[in-house]
């Protein structure tokens, strides 16, 4: 009887899941870096011609107590075996660890997430969506569109993101409330790629909290409303621009521009969190 109640709580509890949480927290891993000796390409208007420029590519981690959401996966854990990072075009990429590493730190293993969910599918935020096969992915279907479309757009590896055709998935066109309580939202913010999206969050202390994806990629940019010379369309960028400064202003929320080193630096990491 002792050995038939041990396997009945083994299968309700798996050993690798994570410590149950009682409020929303926010955990910034560092997954990979990115710099270029001309950042020209984000503004159309030349503020950033001849100016070089160095930024973090992180992925976000949402501890909810209905479950645990990935926002973005970074450059790939392909690049944290290359041994001072690789060239692709002028672009400098680095990754120091993996990302199931990163992860542990936040007490973490990669089947402890519940969703996975992209700002948009760049390369850069898609480098290891395929790990996470467990997982349920919630996929903007105007930016599945635009992945799949022919040719294959700019900065897009449809092979990154080759994992949803055989994982759950829920399919959303416009914003969605994760977890139903208004705590972790997804925003629809298009112009930078057709389903471009942002994250809302709600901190019992830190207050309202929005991920910016690439609506900006640096702080230059949000002072500027500048907009990059690959964004999909520049009305929808400048329109999206619009909706979120507004949120921000009646939430007084803090945005966190993801690619700004600045930024990033600034919050705690892992094991360490916003709440």
């Amino acid at each position: 009887m002792k050995s038939a109640l041990l396997l009945l709580l083994s299968l309700a509890f798996p050993a690798h899941a994570a410590d149950p949480v009682d409020s929303v927290r926010l955990y910034a891993l560092d997954c990979g870096h990115a710099s270029a000796k001309d950042m020209g390409f984000l503004s159309d208007t030349g503020e950033h011609d001849g100016k070089s420029f160095s930024v973090a590519v992180p992925c976000f981690v949402v501890r909810h107590p209905q479950g645990t959401l990935l926002w973005d996966t970074g450059l790939g854990d392909k690049l944290a075996g290359a041994k001072g990072g690789v060239d692709e075009g002028p672009i400098h990429m680095e990754v120091k660890r993996a990302i199931a590493d990163e992860l542990k730190a936040a007490g973490l293993t990669p089947a402890d997430i519940t969703y996975v969910a992209f700002s948009h599918f760049h390369f850069d935020h898609t480098g290891n969506a395929n790990l996470f096969k467990d997982a349920t992915w919630i996929i903007n279907s105007a930016e599945l569109a635009f992945a799949n479309s022919t040719p294959t757009p700019v900065a897009i590896n449809p092979e990154s993101i080759s994992g949803y055709k055989s994982v759950k998935t829920k399919m959303i066109d416009g914003d969605l409330d994760v977890f139903e309580d208004g705590s972790v939202r997804i925003l629809r913010m298009p112009g930078h790629t057709p389903g471009h999206q942002m994250l809302l969050l709600k901190l019992r202390k830190s207050g309202a909290v929005m991920l910016s994806g690439d609506l900006y990629h640096v702080r230059e940019n949000r002072k500027g409303r500048l907009v990059p010379v690959f964004n999909a369309e520049r009305a929808d960028t400048l329109a999206s621009m619009d909706r979120a400064e507004r949120l921000i202003k009646n939430l007084k929320a803090k945005l966190i521009i993801q690619h700004d080193e600045r930024d990033f630096k600034a919050l705690p990491k892992a094991p360490r969190y916003l709440q």
